[in-house]
């Protein structure tokens, strides 16, 4: 008999060999009565074998209760021994059986694998304890006293587990047969316990399991009371404005019920609805008034009455369009902008001359900054209407649009219906704002929802979720706005009349500035027009130096920080009135924070630098590139936070360089021992697209040829690896007139053509003289 490890030990009348039963989802401990469902052919058989002997097995709990047909790698090596008490066929063929734990064993060896697994096993027994000791007993009282409060608490367990548990005197048994009877404790806690032959260490163990599970039976008895609290509290105030109400008919008072419906069919009739508005106002009143006011539903319906009476059904603005007056109030508020305002203007005029005419539907499209917002409320002010305004940005809910159904608690109309109300008139200015901005999500897709807003064929009929009756949005003037067009989708595009409004140049911002935000900045900084000036030259350097924009927000800031300072020095007792001259702009603003025309001209005669030009969404705007050349092995390296089709431009472009090495009076093998790095400034901002291909090929030639490029010279297009430059965008649309004039612009068709262009001196021999490559490497 071999000998056994620390607290193991041999039992005689358990044998050496048992056959294994696996089971799954259940753990048998010592001296514990379970019932369990056998229906594996293997198991069946075992049971059959074991009631012709002693009825003794080992049960063993599977590590994967997924697995069919487990083998010993499947189940954990230390179980329960057991003995067969009563086995009963059940309908399905299976075996209805009722074991007994005896003892902990471990398995030490598989000696047979079919028709089922038995094995050599040792029998373990607990680790004596000093039970006597002080620490020793309190876990022992902790563990039995949280676990009679888990009896209390629990649903699940009988009462006569509390006498049962008390009346266990051996401890390791009262740990195993607690960890039996105790709820939702994990088949792996439970082997846990089982495979720990110290009864301190598995009291320990159980009895944070037991807190853990009365602190959740504590929290669901408090959240059941809690709600028994609020049913009873809901009956009781029922109840009692039953019998009120019943007090009141006894005693005649008027019944405020009775009142409240007869004022709302007062306002019902006088509201001006449509006939199927009124329909549902009607039967939506009736419904109302066979409820009780204590009903839920109550509060529902008289809110769903609210918003039909209060909503304008037929109230149009009193409005004389005067043409005159118009074009005075859209020429006070903005500078330029002739298209937007005839525009305008044409629009009242046809309202004059066919007053129930459908308003359009137009979107002002520019960069920001340029008065597409403050414009609608010019427009709304000429046409004597009121003016709303919501902000459509980072919108994802269609429901925003066309609201909730009733069927959702706290549910509302959508923004439309719900300014239309606040406008208290059928024929607003409504301004939404930042259409571009809109997105969509599970929720639904708001930009979809405006289809029917905005298209003048189908807004006379729009029908709000909430209020589900139509409701006439023809009148409505819809005006929206957008930075870009890319994002609106095409549908909705096409209902929309675009009306670009372009950036300002130099000339319109120091105009801009004068007529409007230089006496606006003198006003919000409490200043009088004798205590501040400013010269046409501080206005241009300003513009010019202090602001990179197509708009006029910044260049308001940088005024109206300039009166703020003077304000404080006047308040600090210095001189009561400023000028304004670009020197002071430069004292008070500190250094220029955008590049002088000197040093973009210094910078550009070095050679390997090109100046290109690139969109943002500010507008347009000059884009350095650096080409560099040291000494290395064919590598190029390209940064500056540049995207993926702009270094594929540099590559082509390295790539035609080294494909007329020869033309350009270079070695044929010249990239051989060198590395290129090609960088563009303003390594922060990200920086792609295919139209830098030119200006790529211009500075990669002029580092390799160490010749800088002529002065004042910017360009743009795309290149093939044949040498062609492709069509660009026209940008010379985009160039104010103002500085077409003093621009000149040369279109190419060919590198050839860009770089005889773009270098004092012949750098590349006619293409046509290329010979042939005889052989590519």
């Amino acid at each position: 008999m071999p000998k056994m490890k620390n607290g193991e030990q041999k039992i005689q009348t358990i044998p050496d060999e048992l056959p294994i039963l696996p089971v799954r989802d259940a753990v048998i401990f010592p001296n514990a009565v379970i019932p369990l469902t056998v229906g594996r052919e293997s198991s069946v058989k075992l049971i059959n074998d074991v009631q012709q002997g002693d009825g003794m097995l080992v049960v063993l709990t599977q590590r994967d209760k997924r697995v069919d047909s487990p083998g010993p790698i499947d189940l954990y090596d230390i179980g329960t021994v057991s003995v067969v008490h009563r086995v009963m066929k059940t309908p399905e063929g299976n075996l209805f059986v009722i074991i007994m734990g005896v003892s902990r064993t471990r398995v030490q060896e598989f000696i047979q694998f079919d028709p089922y697994l038995r094995a050599r096993i040792t029998v373990l027994a607990d680790e004596k304890e000093d039970e006597t000791s002080v620490d020793f007993q309190a876990l022992r009282r902790t563990v039995i006293s949280q676990f009679e409060r888990i009896i209390k608490l629990s649903p699940q367990l009988p009462d006569d587990l509390q006498t049962i548990v008390i009346n266990i005197e051996d401890t390791g048994r009262l740990a195993d047969y607690i960890a039996t009877n105790l709820p939702n404790l994990s088949i792996v806690s439970k082997q846990f316990v089982l495979e720990e032959i110290s009864v301190r260490k598995r009291l320990e163990f159980l009895n944070t399991e037991l807190a853990k599970e009365l602190e959740v039976l504590e929290l669901r008895t408090k959240i059941q009371s809690q709600v028994q609290e609020e049913v009873g509290k809901s009956q009781r105030e029922y109840f009692l404005r039953e019998q009120l109400r019943a007090i009141q008919r006894e005693l005649g008072e008027a019944d405020d019920t009775q009142r409240e419906m007869d004022e709302l069919r007062k306002k019902i009739e006088a509201a001006g609805m449509t006939e199927e508005a009124k329909k549902e106002a009607d039967r939506e009143l009736g419904r109302l008034g066979r409820m009780s006011p204590a009903a839920a539903e109550y509060t529902v319906s008289r809110t769903y009455l609210d918003w039909l009476v209060t909503l304008p059904w037929n109230v149009l603005t009193t409005e004389r369009v005067d043409i005159a007056r118009a074009r005075q109030v859209l020429d006070r508020d903005h500078y330029d902008l002739e298209k937007v305002k005839e525009r305008i203007l044409e629009y009242l005029a046809v309202l004059e001359l066919r007053p129930l005419g459908k308003a359009p539907i137009l979107c002002f499209v520019g960069p920001p900054g340029v008065g597409k917002t403050s414009l609608g409320r010019s427009v709304a002010e000429a046409m004597g209407r009121r003016f709303i305004r919501i902000s459509l940005g980072g919108m994802r809910d269609e429901a925003e649009i066309r609201g909730h159904r009733r069927t959702y608690i706290g549910a509302l109309p959508g923004q439309i219906i719900q300014n239309i109300r606040r406008a208290a008139s059928r024929d607003p200015v409504f301004m939404l704002d930042e259409i571009d901005k809109l997105g969509a999500d599970f929720r639904g897709d708001p930009a979809s929802a405006l289809l029917e807003v905005l298209d003048p064929e189908q807004n006379n009929t729009f029908r709000d979720h909430y209020l589900d009756v139509a409701f006439d949005l023809s009148r409505v003037f819809f005006i929206t706005t957008a930075n870009v067009l890319d994002t609106v989708p095409s549908a909705l595009r096409d209902r929309m009349e675009i009306i670009e409004l372009p950036g300002y140049t130099e000339e319109e911002k120091v105009q801009i500035a004068r007529s409007y935000l230089v006496p606006r900045g003198r006003e919000n900084s409490g200043l009088q027009p004798d205590q501040i000036e400013f010269q046409d030259e501080a206005l241009h350097r300003i513009v010019r130096h202090y602001t990179r924009e197509t708009g006029v927000r910044n260049l308001e800031r940088q005024l109206t920080s300039i009166c703020r300072k003077h304000a404080r020095r006047m308040l600090e007792g210095k001189d009561p009135k400023l000028v304004v001259t670009p020197d002071v702009v430069t004292e008070l603003l500190g250094a220029p924070k955008f590049s002088l025309e000197e040093e973009v001209e210094e910078r550009a005669k070095r050679a390997g630098v090109v100046i290109g030009l690139a969109w943002t969404p500010v507008g347009g705007d000059i884009l350095f590139v650096e080409a560099n050349i040291a000494k290395g092995g064919r590598h190029l390296t390209v940064t500056g936070q540049v995207g993926d089709v702009m270094q594929e431009s540099t590559k082509a472009a390295l790539t035609w360089v080294r494909s007329y090495a020869i033309e350009l009076g270079l070695d044929s093998d010249f990239y051989k021992d060198i590395d290129v790095h090609v960088h563009v400034p303003a390594g922060s901002i990200p920086k792609d697209g295919p139209s830098a291909g030119v200006t790529m090929v211009t500075a990669l030639v002029s580092a390799l040829t160490n010749t800088p490029i002529r002065p004042k010279l910017a360009m743009t297009g795309e290149i093939t690896l044949s040498g062609h430059v492709l069509n660009e965008k026209n940008v010379v649309e985009d160039i104010q007139p103002e500085l077409l004039k003093e621009i000149k612009i040369h279109y190419v068709r060919t590198i050839e053509e860009v770089l005889n262009l773009a270098f004092p001196r012949r750098v590349l021999r006619a293409v046509s003289d290329k010979e042939p490559i005889q052989q590519v490497i």
